[in-house]
This record gives C-alpha cells, sequence and structure tokens, in this order.
C-alpha cells in the first residue's frame, strides 16, 4: 500500500511538472503564451505602430510575433523593408468586393480595409495545452463617402502543446459575414486565412521550402499541398516551420503561395485557382497546424504527423 501512495504521488507531481511547463499571460496589449520562462509565442491585442518613418496608416493588430522554436531561436519576421506589411504570422483577404466596393484587407496602404482584435473570449490553460480565442473585426474603412463598417466577425482560437521536442500550434479561424451582403473572392495568387514571414535573413543562400509533394521555391507556388515546411538559421541553430492545412478547409488542399526567389513567404491560398464568397450569416471555418522544431526537415516526421492531423 506504501509503494502504492509513493507511486501515486510521483506520478500526480510528474503530470503537474508536465501541465506547469506551458503557461499563458494575458495583458492589456497582449497574449503571451511560453515555456518553462521561455517565450513560445506572442498575440498582439494592441495596435503596433509601423518602423519609424514609415506611415501610420500600417499599424495593426491581430497578429502573431515573435514565434520561436524549441530552441529558442526566433522563426517569424515583421516589418521587412520590402514588406512593411507582413506581421509574422497572420491573415487577411486581398482582393475583395462587397456591395460594389472593392476592399483590400491585406494591403494596408490602399487605406480600405483592415483587421482589428476586439475581445478575448477566452483563455485556456490546462492538459498540457494552452491557447486562447480572440474576436477580431474585418473592418471596411471609411472612404469616399462611405461609413466604416465591420464585415467579417471573427473568432480567433490558438492552442499550443510541446510534444516530443516540438511545439504543435493549432490554428482555427471562424468568419462570419455579419453584413447584409456577400464578400466576394474573384481568383486571385494570394490572400486568405494564414500567412507566414520568416526571419529577414532566411534567402536562397540559407533556406529553403519542402512540400508534401516534393516541390520546393523553385517549382512550388501555385501548386496544392496537404503541408508546407520552410527552414532556415536562427540565432540559436538550425530551425524548421511546418505549415500543414485541414482536409476538411475549403479548397483542400490548398494552393500555396511560394516566393520563388530570394526571402521566404508563404500563404495557403483557398481562392487562387477558383472565385469563392462568404455569405451573410454563414460561418466559414478552416483549420491549420503549425509545427516548430529545431533543425531541418524531415519528410519521413512530417507525414506521420500529418497522418495523425489528418485524422482530427
Amino acid at each position: 500500500m506504501k509503494s502504492f501512495i509513493v507511486f501515486l504521488c510521483i506520478s500526480t507531481l510528474a503530470l503537474a511538472v508536465a501541465s506547469a511547463e506551458l503557461s499563458i499571460r494575458e495583458s492589456d496589449t497582449q497574449i503571451t503564451i511560453s515555456r518553462d520562462g521561455q517565450t513560445v509565442l506572442v498575440y498582439h491585442k494592441a495596435l503596433m505602430p509601423p518602423p519609424e518613418g514609415q506611415p501610420a496608416y500600417f499599424k495593426r493588430s491581430g497578429f502573431i510575433h515573435p514565434i520561436h522554436a524549441p530552441s529558442g531561436g526566433v522563426v517569424t519576421g515583421i516589418h521587412p523593408s520590402d514588406h512593411i506589411h507582413h506581421m509574422g504570422l497572420w491573415h487577411a483577404w486581398v482582393n475583395t468586393m462587397h456591395n460594389g466596393r472593392k476592399l483590400d484587407f491585406w494591403n494596408l496602404k490602399e487605406e480600405q480595409a483592415t483587421i482589428r482584435y476586439a475581445e478575448t473570449l477566452k483563455v485556456v490553460e490546462g492538459n498540457n495545452r494552452v491557447g486562447f480565442v480572440v474576436r477580431q473585426h474585418h473592418v471596411a474603412l471609411a472612404k469616399d463617402g462611405m461609413p466604416e463598417e465591420v464585415i467579417l466577425e471573427e473568432d480567433f482560437t490558438i492552442s499550443v502543446r510541446f510534444r516530443q521536442g516540438a511545439y504543435l500550434i493549432d490554428h482555427k479561424t471562424v468568419q462570419t459575414n455579419v453584413t447584409e451582403y456577400p464578400l466576394e473572392f474573384p481568383a486571385y495568387r494570394y490572400g486568405g486565412p494564414l500567412a507566414y514571414r520568416s526571419p529577414f535573413n532566411w534567402d536562397k543562400e540559407n533556406s529553403d521550402y519542402l512540400t508534401s509533394e516534393g516541390m520546393d521555391r523553385t517549382n512550388g507556388h501555385e501548386t496544392r499541398g496537404r503541408w508546407c515546411a520552410m527552414y532556415g538559421p536562427t540565432e540559436l541553430g538550425d530551425a524548421t516551420v511546418i505549415i500543414m492545412g485541414h482536409p476538411n478547409n475549403h479548397d483542400a488542399p490548398q494552393r500555396m503561395r511560394i516566393w520563388p526567389t530570394g526571402k521566404i513567404f508563404f500563404n495557403y491560398v483557398p481562392i487562387q485557382e477558383y472565385p469563392w464568397s462568404l455569405e451573410p450569416g454563414k460561418p466559414s471555418e478552416m483549420n491549420f497546424r503549425i509545427i516548430v522544431v529545431d533543425g531541418k526537415p524531415d519528410k519521413q516526421k512530417i507525414e506521420r504527423a500529418w497522418n495523425s492531423y489528418a485524422k482530427r
């Protein structure tokens, strides 16, 4: 009996230690997820101003930066000089029409639309998983005599686990058109529910892509992929970011925006080949899994991880 009690105490302690690895903290400006005191990712609630000297229209909230690899190296980039509006891990629609009005939620310099954090709905901590649900508004800005208007109300969920030396980040968006008119998406080469920008030092000499179909930066653009891995050096060694699209997503396996030269940028694009629309009052759900590991990609391990995710 004594041995059983000791075993039970040790098992309970082990579970408590495992649960304590990940933690989450919310402030007035951000939500931070950490592991043993080391930052995993930061979600920005407050409007972040652009770099000094850049126009005020580049300010934005509702994005994630930085994301760290398990080693601690940073694997996202923000406000790169070539695309000031790139914000680490973010998402927005680009070429849209709403009630005869062109709206670009992505290219902030157009001053047509933007995305804003609205409120925190839930913070979750426990069972070796932490995360949050926030509401974001996709907003048409006041322009040309038209008033500001919330077009999409989005519930955005992030859930993080640490398993076998990797961060598993589940990314879910549920977007509802809260207006009387469809939000129409003509077929277009980029824009949509998930975009990623790498650190600025990842270039054609030291980084690359690997897709589920074996493509790289030279031939991956506009192909379909169940997953895409991107890798390069950080200040603490090589790291890989793997982005998986769930098979139940619209137009899955979705086509991808991959830059053929230079820096690393990635975007799953469910309207790259076919037009689509979000009808009033009908929620649209899309799910992705982001896996962040140290080192370079291992295709066999990624396939096993994909098969596990696809069954969910």
